[in-house]
């Protein structure tokens, strides 16, 4: 019998294998990023603090569109950047959550870059 592989299992242990390699400060936070299948989110964490600093996602009263494209992606990401612009940070770690850098991950991130966000 063939047996199944548990895809999301598999990307926890990816993201916990990252995880011990990065780390975000109050400086250059960590900008962390969740896909579901139809919403996206990203966020901002001081990891020394333990505190989230600014995040954004699809699912705010302020976002329209279908949140499970690579456009709404790009627009997380541009929010994203602005909310930090606002809170005074221009650097950031990348924190890809065990996802695959392709698509909607990759549409966050160059939304973030044309955002202002450096990493």
């Amino acid at each position: 019998m063939i047996k199944q592989i548990n895809k999301n299992a598999s990307r926890i242990r990816r993201h916990k294998r990252v995880r011990g390699k990065i780390s975000g400060t109050a400086d250059r936070p960590r900008l962390n990023v969740f896909r579901s299948a139809q919403h996206i989110y990203a966020q901002l964490i001081d990891d020394d603090k333990g505190v989230t600093i600014c995040a954004s996602s699809t699912t705010e009263k302020a976002f329209k569109d279908f949140g499970g494209n690579v456009e709404a992606a790009k627009k997380i990401g541009l929010s994203l950047a602005e909310k930090a612009k606002k809170a005074g940070i221009t650097e950031v770690v990348f924190d890809r959550s065990g996802y695959v850098y392709h698509g909607r991950i990759e549409a966050l991130a160059d939304g973030a870059r044309e955002g202002g966000l450096k990493f």
